[in-house]
C-alpha cells in the first residue's frame, strides 16, 4: 500500500456496542476530506466481539482499513504506540472509539496543520462527563502546569493530530510509560489547539477509572519533571531545621520548667507526621526507580497476534 496522506489511529477495548455506529460515521467523514487516508484500529485485547467486528469491517473496506490485534490487554498507551509504529500517513490523528469526540471534527485539526502547525491538540467545547471527571481533570491540569512547562488546555481529549516527524520522534524514545500528548508537545516546534465538539458516550462505559487517572498524573510528574524529587528534598531540609529548632526549644523548656509527661504525646504526633511524609517520599522515589527498572529490562512493549491489511501484488 502506498503511503496515504492521513492515518487515523483508534484504540479499541470492549467497544462492540459503539463500533457499528463508529463505522457508519467515520468513513463518510474521512471520504469528505478529499485526501488519501488509512484507518488503523488497534484491538487492545478486547474480551467482547470487538475483534470480530473489526475483521468484518476490514473485509468491507480493505482499501483503507488496517487492524492490529493484540494478544492481551496492554492499555491505551501501548495501543497508540503500536499505531504510531505501524501507521504510514504524513499526518496522524488519534481518536477514541466511543464517539465522544465526533469523527466529523477531524477536518478542524487538518485545517490547523495546513496553517503550519505540527501538533494540534483539542479543547472540548462542552464536556459531557461526570462531575468527578471534571474535578479530576482540572486538578491534573493545575499540577501539570506547576511542575512542567507543558501548557495544554484540555489534556484529556484523545482527538489530536501529529506530524510524521513528531510521531517518528515519539516512537524512537522507546519509553515504556509516558503521556503521549505531553511528550508530543515537547517535540513540537509550532503546537496549537482547536475547539471541538464533545458528546456523551452513546453506549458502553468509560475505561478510565479514578485509579487510571491517578496513574496518568504519575506519568506526567515522573516523566516530565524532577520537581517532585526536588520538593521532597526541600521538605526534608525544612523538616530537619524545624526538628533542630524544636529540640533546642525542648532543651530550654526542660531547664526552666522541667520535664512534663504530657509532652510525650506531642512527640508521638510529630513522629507519626514525619513517618507519613517519609513513606510518601519513599513511594515517590519508588515510582522513579520502578520506571528505570521497567526501562532497562527492554521487554517488548506489546505483542501482536496478527495484522489485517491488504497487500499490493508484487509488494
Amino acid at each position: 500500500m502506498s503511503a496515504p496522506r492521513l492515518s487515523v489511529i483508534i484504540p479499541v477495548y470492549n467497544e462492540q456496542e459503539t463500533l457499528p455506529t463508529l463505522f457508519v460515521r467515520l468513513y463518510p467523514a474521512l471520504d469528505a476530506l478529499g485526501v488519501s487516508y488509512e484507518v488503523l484500529f488497534v484491538n487492545d485485547g478486547s474480551r467482547d466481539r470487538s475483534a470480530a467486528l473489526l475483521k468484518d469491517q476490514f473485509l468491507v473496506r480493505p482499501d483503507v482499513t488496517r487492524v492490529i490485534l493484540f494478544n492481551a490487554n496492554c492499555g491505551q498507551h501501548m495501543a497508540i504506540m503500536a499505531g504510531f509504529e505501524y501507521c504510514r500517513g504524513e499526518r496522524v490523528v488519534t481518536l477514541d472509539a466511543d464517539l465522544q469526540n465526533p469523527p466529523e471534527e477531524i477536518g478542524k485539526l487538518l485545517v490547523a496543520m495546513d496553517r503550519g502547525h505540527d501538533y494540534v491538540g483539542s479543547i472540548r467545547a462542552k464536556r459531557e462527563d461526570s462531575l468527578w471527571r471534571h474535578v479530576a481533570s482540572r486538578l491534573m491540569n493545575r499540577v501539570r502546569e506547576r511542575i512542567t512547562k507543558i501548557r495544554m488546555t484540555d489534556q484529556g481529549c484523545m482527538l489530536r493530530a501529529y506530524s510524521r516527524d513528531i510521531v517518528t520522534a515519539i516512537v524512537s524514545t522507546r519509553e515504556v510509560s509516558t503521556y503521549i500528548p505531553a511528550l508530543a508537545y515537547t517535540f513540537a516546534a509550532n503546537p496549537t489547539e482547536v475547539t471541538v465538539a464533545h458528546a456523551e458516550r452513546a453506549a458502553g462505559e468509560s475505561k478510565y477509572s479514578l485509579y487510571r487517572l491517578i496513574r496518568l498524573n504519575f506519568d506526567l510528574m515522573t516523566g516530565f519533571s524532577l520537581v517532585p524529587l526536588q520538593m521532597f528534598s526541600l521538605a526534608g531540609v525544612a523538616l530537619s531545621l524545624a526538628a533542630v529548632a524544636f529540640g533546642v526549644y525542648l532543651a530550654i523548656r526542660r531547664l526552666i520548667i522541667g520535664p512534663e509527661a504530657e509532652g510525650v504525646f506531642t512527640l508521638f504526633d510529630i513522629n507519626f507526621l514525619l513517618i507519613g511524609i517519609l513513606l510518601f517520599g519513599i513511594g515517590l522515589l519508588g515510582e522513579y526507580i520502578g520506571r528505570i527498572y521497567q526501562q532497562v529490562r527492554e521487554r517488548p512493549r506489546f505483542t501482536i497476534q496478527g495484522i489485517l491489511e491488504r497487500r499490493e501484488e508484487g509488494g
